[in-house]
């Protein structure tokens, strides 16, 4: 039985006779595999910031001297980015296997900003209240200045055309790793912010990183699990896990250190190379 509203004329459909809703739903509103994985990734990342502020910052701001529940929260939210890691890496392979929804690339980006831009920028503004050497409102000028990188990096993503396999400036999930192991590893304020201030650089410069595909999205895959693994060593109070946390932030920022060295020999080789076939093709 249809119902008619003597003013709008207008038919109501019951909701026992409305049963192909589902099949009706627009197709920008249905959310495939892959964008479960995206709406995971942004869940780990306000976790992430949910673990820093109830782990570091409130027992600090309450005066309570137990170091071990800071070190366990600050593991937790470092993991939770890294688990954050692991869904942005797949949503992708998946997108590309399976289909993706209209919606992707929007709560990909989305996604981002949360946990490779919010998370660790929130981490570096908590390191600056909590550390003994550090000053709140410089590191909170290096925290913005991280969180606005990413905003750039990921609306330039969006505008900007690249050729196949390569992103322009640092990816904001390896950004954001190198941004939490710079403050891991405890060095002074002032090194730890430059050196902060300079991982947000390369995340709005023109240099060029491979996308994790292939053999090195395996690589990228079991990186982000061996530093799960000291992160727990570290929290746990393992043996050697200080020493092995540090390696691993070590690496991490040699890492993020060569990989533009490399991309910008290969640049000027490239140059060098189509200048010599320039000047050949001019030889009579």
């Amino acid at each position: 039985m249809t119902v008619i509203d003597p003013e709008t004329q207008a038919g109501w459909v019951p909701e026992a006779e409305s049963e192909d809703d589902v099949e009706d739903m627009p197709l920008s509103l249905r959310l495939s595999i892959a964008d479960t994985l995206t709406l995971g990734n942004a869940t780990c990342g306000f976790m992430a910031v949910y673990f820093t502020t109830t782990g570091i910052l409130i027992p600090h701001l309450s005066g309570s001297q137990e170091t071990g529940m800071a070190r366990h929260s600050a593991a937790t939210a470092v993991i939770l980015m890294l688990l954050a890691a692991i869904f942005d890496l797949c949503d992708g392979l998946v997108a590309r296997k399976l289909r993706s929804s209209p919606m992707g690339a929007e709560l990909d980006n989305l996604s981002d900003l949360i946990s490779f831009g919010l998370a660790p920028a929130y981490f570096v503004l908590v390191y600056g209240m909590v550390a003994d050497d550090a000053h709140q409102r410089v590191a909170a000028v290096a925290a913005i200045t991280v969180l606005l990188a990413v905003v750039l990096r990921l609306a330039r993503f969006s505008c900007v055309t690249m050729k196949d396999g390569m992103f322009q400036g640092m990816p904001s999930p390896f950004g954001a790793l190198t941004v939490v192991s710079i403050v891991l590893l405890e060095l002074p304020f002032v090194p730890t912010l430059l050196a902060v201030i300079g991982v947000a650089w390369l995340m709005v410069s023109r240099v060029e990183y491979p996308k994790p595909r292939g053999i090195l999205a395996v690589a990228m895959l079991s990186w982000i699990i061996g530093a799960m693994g000291l992160l727990a060593a570290w929290a746990f109070d393992a043996p050697g896990g200080q020493a092995l946390l540090q390696t691993g932030c070590a690496l991490q920022i040699v890492l993020a250190a060569t990989i533009p060295l490399f991309a910008t020999a290969r640049r000027v080789n490239t140059f060098r190379d189509n200048r010599r076939e320039a000047r050949a093709t001019q030889l009579p």
